[in-house]
């Protein structure tokens, strides 16, 4: 996948800032301890001496090579043995010296030789999904907004409690945010209308996103249009780039408003490649839709439904349209 100059600029301003404060700390840790363990400074001093001591060897080639390595890597491991034991004999872990990188792989330099790192990558799509969220304008929400007065005292025409009904499904929603992880269920949010939905799922979206999580959120219609431009060329295509791709690997997507696109061919194939692909990759994807079931059944090929409904967990909201109440009360 290809980024713009401007994403691999940020991810590469968030690696150097990750490798630059790993070794301050180092360096703090180690102004620390030499001036509370004076004694740790002799210790890493004779430990660069047996680096050097190596270095000659390795370029000298003389004398029993073997021997004088084994013997210059046992006073190495020996002075880190002494190090480790007089940090723990002070109430310091034994590694508590060592340079602590965000990704010991790479070291926070974003490569593992040649090859871009794990780590490097995460970013550049964390900056993609980013840039994609904000061309969608969602407002952001939280559960601490989302009022169960609302609910109070009503009933649906299927004489369902709204309140008790709706009280269920805050708790679902707050329980799935403290377990989730990238193999946490997906979910359909079904129900009217201004019922809280969008509220409810952008709550998720923001508690998710806070404990560090790629999250990708967007009505279907807009990505589904994004992914139309790029794949036949047209002027005016996403600035993200691949969109496609960058919402089926977010570790989190969320659509909105399944049921208003359009129905076309190219929708429909791309609609099912998105919940195909991020099922059998185990991503959850969290969709709302307006419709009843009979509708979607009715509106969906059998392709979709059986994906949809063989594995998402299907969540029922009810109550009168929040939108509405709030204009007619002037709430905000």
């Amino acid at each position: 996948m290809s980024y713009d100059r401007y994403i691999y600029e940020q991810a590469e301003a968030e690696l150097n800032s990750r490798h630059f404060n790993a070794e301050n700390e180092q360096k703090r840790r180690t102004e620390q301890i030499e001036h509370e363990i004076p004694e740790i400074r002799e210790i890493y001093s004779r430990l660069s001496q047996t680096i050097v001591e190596l270095s000659k060897l390795i370029i000298s080639k003389n004398g029993d090579f073997n021997k004088n390595f084994n013997r210059i890597k046992e006073q190495n491991l020996q002075g880190q043995k002494m190090a480790a034991d007089l940090l723990e004999a002070n109430g310091y872990p034994a590694d508590y010296l060592d340079t602590h990188y965000f990704c010991t792989k790479c070291s926070d330099k974003g490569f593992v030789g040649a090859e871009r790192c794990s780590c490097f990558t995460q970013l550049l799509n964390r900056y993609a999904v980013e840039r994609l969220n904000k061309s969608a304008n969602m407002p952001e929400c939280d559960f601490e907004h989302f009022s169960l007065d609302f609910y109070r005292g009503k009933k649906d025409k299927n004489g369902v409690d709204c309140y008790e009904r709706m009280t269920k499904v805050l708790d679902f929603c707050q329980k799935y945010v403290k377990t989730f992880h990238e193999r946490s269920d997906s979910i359909l949010m079904y129900g009217n209308t201004g019922v809280g939905k969008t509220h409810l799922s952008l709550s998720i979206a923001k508690a998710v996103a806070e404990k560090g999580y790629t999250v990708a959120y967007g009505s279907l219609i807009n990505y589904l249009s994004a992914i139309e431009k790029e794949h036949f060329g047209k002027a005016g295509a996403a600035e993200s780039g691949d969109t496609m791709n960058l919402i089926i690997n977010a570790e989190l997507l969320i659509l909105d408003d399944l049921g208003s696109e359009f129905n076309t061919a190219f929708y429909e194939s791309a609609t099912y490649n998105i919940i195909n692909s991020r099922i059998n990759l185990g991503l959850p994807t969290i969709i709302n839709t307006n419709l009843t079931i009979e509708e979607l059944q009715e509106k969906y090929n059998d392709r979709i439904i059986s994906r949809i409904f063989g594995v998402f967990r299907t969540l029922y909201l009810t109550g009168e349209d929040i939108r509405q109440i709030k204009q007619l009360n002037n709430l905000n």
